[in-house]
């Protein structure tokens, strides 16, 4: 089945809206919360009622689902619960990838590391991929791939971004020499006015719009009642429910949709009401290979970054060093908790506007910088208990999934994309409403639980992590996806090879 190209659509009438007199943003406030505090409760309740199915199916294998049966596109859970076995006589897949950004020199960030693990695991299960993209470093033009199943075409505008219609160009002479099997976008790396002439075609959402609605409001409520919004934050405010409209519009455009979380699945069915059969889950995942438990490792980071070996608690948070990461939230609570516990410290690995005020509190913070993929690994092993204060629901943040294939007890925000996807019991580590008072509270019970509590939480993430995180799990997953959207065959679970 290759790519068919179908008529230019016709042009969308630009979404207006007009103010009305009264101030907008606190309509807005409350609307949004309540629109928000209602999914929120329904979302949480689909984590839950998702629970029993996990746990109570599992095998040794861990948490995946036993004796279920059936077509793979009806299926509401995250495809990583089941366990593909490999296909008799695969199709050898040519498929086309749009995103926006590929890892090309130091400390590429998450989207970009979660592009290079999929695809390059895909390639290296024998498929043709070819990545339409631009380099993460703008100022390097050389892929640093050898030529072979995965071929990067680079297609950048003259500020180093994606050049949608040179991206598209590409793509189409490409597509004319010989038609892909199968078309992937990451998120809009490919607009959807284009995508509506692809209908061999899936794109991968790392968070949607109705998540950021949510993130909006808890930053927004944060902020404080009496703090007056700056003018871009009025603007924002103002612009983001007609976007979200705007969004779930448009949604309909892309034929099918790949969601990293249960709860995106369950917002893209029940909120942009988009069909069952359109709309599935598969989790991202890690290099197991790179992210392992190595306790020799992390003792030898110690050493190089001078803490001290009667360190009663060392935590990490690794990341860009920005307000929408939770860094207000876990400056303001570590800044009580040293005053409390001087034992305890925290190391940062990452940079951005944070990273001086993290240094006013010396000795107890050690602010590393950007590390690259190879050193996180050693930065995790360093770690007592790893925190995660992230203020955006939208999206799973691969620190999370590295940490816990690092056997590391976590600490996150407790909201329905993490807590249904992956911190999903309180014996892999502790969750907190994202605001100053619950993280503390959070983190003063860090330290009343103690060194065994930390590492029966840690080898629990580590076995839930093995199970749902790995990069071969995840790439299986795709790979039979691409491979039922080709043939109906490969739909149906389990088949005869399948484990």
């Amino acid at each position: 089945m290759g790519f068919k190209p179908q008529p230019p659509p016709k042009k969308m009438t630009p979404f207006s809206t007009t103010s009305p007199t009264i101030r907008i943003s606190t309509v807005l406030s409350l609307t949004l919360f309540f629109a928000s505090f209602l999914l929120f409760i329904r979302l949480s309740n689909f984590a839950r009622s998702q629970q029993p199915h996990q746990t109570d199916c599992r095998d040794d294998r861990g948490y995946q689902v036993q004796g279920w049966s059936g077509d793979l596109r009806d299926s509401r859970f995250a495809w990583n619960k089941l366990c593909f076995g490999p296909p008799v006589n695969p199709r050898r897949l040519r498929l086309a990838v749009f995103s926006k950004k590929w890892p090309v020199g130091a400390a590429p960030g998450g989207m970009e590391r979660h592009a290079f693990t999929l695809y390059s695991t895909l390639a290296s299960r024998g498929h043709e991929i070819h990545v339409f993209t631009v380099p993460s470093d703008p100022s390097r033009s050389e892929s640093g791939l050898p030529d072979g199943a995965l071929r990067l075409h680079f297609a950048p505008n003259e500020a180093g971004l994606l050049n949608n219609s040179l991206a598209w160009e590409l793509f189409a002479s490409e597509n004319e020499s010989r038609a892909f099997d199968f078309v992937h976008t990451e998120s809009v790396a490919l607009p959807h006015w284009r995508a509506r002439r692809v209908a061999n075609l899936a794109a991968s959402w790392h968070g949607v719009g109705y998540e950021a609605l949510h993130s909006t409001l808890v930053q927004d409520l944060l902020h404080g009642e009496r703090a007056p919004r700056s003018p871009e934050a009025e603007r924002h405010l103002h612009d983001v429910m007609p976007r979200l409209i705007q969004e779930i519009r448009f949604f309909s455009s892309y034929a099918h949709h790949i969601c990293i979380s249960d709860s995106a699945g369950e917002i893209l069915r029940s909120v942009y009401q988009l069909p069952n059969r359109r709309v599935h889950v598969i989790l991202n995942g890690v290099d197991q290979k790179s992210f392992r438990h190595d306790p020799e490792m992390g003792l030898r980071f110690r050493r190089e970054f001078g803490l001290p070996q009667n360190a009663s608690l060392v935590m990490g948070v690794a990341g860009r060093l920005v307000k929408d990461k939770g860094h207000p939230l876990l400056f303001e609570a570590f800044s009580e908790i040293r005053e409390r516990h001087p034992g305890v410290f925290l190391l940062i690995a990452g940079s951005g506007p944070w990273e001086s005020r993290y240094r006013d509190l010396q000795p107890n913070v050690k602010v590393l910088g950007a590390l690259d993929p190879e050193r996180l690994a050693e930065f995790y092993n360093s770690l007592d208990v790893f925190v995660n204060p992230t203020l955006r629901q939208q999206g799973l943040d691969l620190t999370l999934m590295e940490a816990m294939q690092c056997a590391k007890a976590v600490v996150a925000t407790d909201f329905p994309s993490i807590k249904g996807s992956v911190v999903v019991s309180e014996g892999m580590g502790y969750t907190f409403a994202p605001n100053v008072g619950a993280l503390v509270e959070a983190l003063e019970e860090v330290i009343k639980d103690g060194h065994e509590v930390w590492r029966a939480k840690g080898m629990a993430s580590r076995a839930y992590a093995s199970s749902m995180f790995a990069a071969e799990k995840m790439a299986t997953a795709y790979e039979r996806f691409f491979l039922c959207m080709n043939d109906r065959h490969y739909c149906r679970y389990p088949l005869p090879t399948d484990c």
